[in-house]
């Protein structure tokens, strides 16, 4: 299944559409110094506890690797079949865009509670963003998934909660659902924007104080080589 944008390119896209179309064209050129690859680690541990509350998940990513284009094919068998599931890194694609869940449970009734896990003792507009657009992608998905089940009517979004840290490495949540489908008209202004940036030449984008908000620009090193 062929993709254009993915979840963590749109979010860079909000920041900076050039940071955006290098991710997509050049990720070469990114640096990510030892405290930010030092924090991703941490991030991983913490979302690692989340899934092992889960014991019988089945990790998409283990299963297909780098293939990531085959992630919501898998995704979908797995969500079709009877019974109750957990997922880990469940790919879903709709418009061009895959989005990787962390944590996606279905009940034996088809009632699907994702979880987007993040190691923040707050949630940021970042966060919800995020969410933001993972709902736009999933909702739109889930449809098209056909449940082998009688006594299941088909899957239904129930709730769509960002996990963050109490402060003691304890979980605490809050449901986006609803705000996030407030934001599906943007995400989708947004996402036809960013196709025509990712398929067209590099903007030029000089440096401001959003090379730093709300994350350091991995790309800082190369615009500021270049002179921007």
């Amino acid at each position: 299944m062929a993709y254009l944008l993915t979840k963590s390119k749109y979010i860079r896209g909000l920041q900076c559409p050039k940071a955006m179309f290098l991710d997509v064209h050049a990720p070469h050129l990114a640096y990510y110094p030892p405290e930010t690859l030092a924090r991703f680690r941490r991030g991983r541990d913490f979302e690692k506890s989340f899934k092992d509350t889960f014991p019988h998940g089945i990790d998409i990513s283990a299963r297909l690797k780098g293939n990531v284009s085959a992630y919501p094919q898998l995704t979908a068998d797995l969500l079709s079949a009877p019974g109750e599931v957990a997922l880990f890194e469940a790919g879903f694609l709709y418009n061009d865009v895959l989005v990787l869940a962390d944590v996606v449970h279905k009940t034996a009734e088809g009632i699907v509670t994702i979880f987007e896990v993040k190691n923040s003792v707050h949630v940021s507009d970042t966060f919800r963003n995020d969410v933001a657009i993972q709902h736009y992608v999933i909702s739109h998905a889930l449809p098209a998934i056909v449940v082998a089940d009688i006594f299941c009517q088909g899957l239904t979004l129930q709730n769509f909660f960002v996990l963050f840290n109490d402060g003691h490495d304890g979980f605490l949540r809050e449901d986006l659902i609803q705000p996030s489908q407030s934001q599906h008209s943007v995400i989708e202004q947004n996402i036809n924007h960013f196709k025509q940036v990712i398929l067209g030449q590099e903007p030029s984008v000089p440096m401001s104080p959003h090379c730093d908000a709300p994350y350091a620009c991995p790309y800082k090193g190369y615009c500021r080589k270049r002179g921007e």
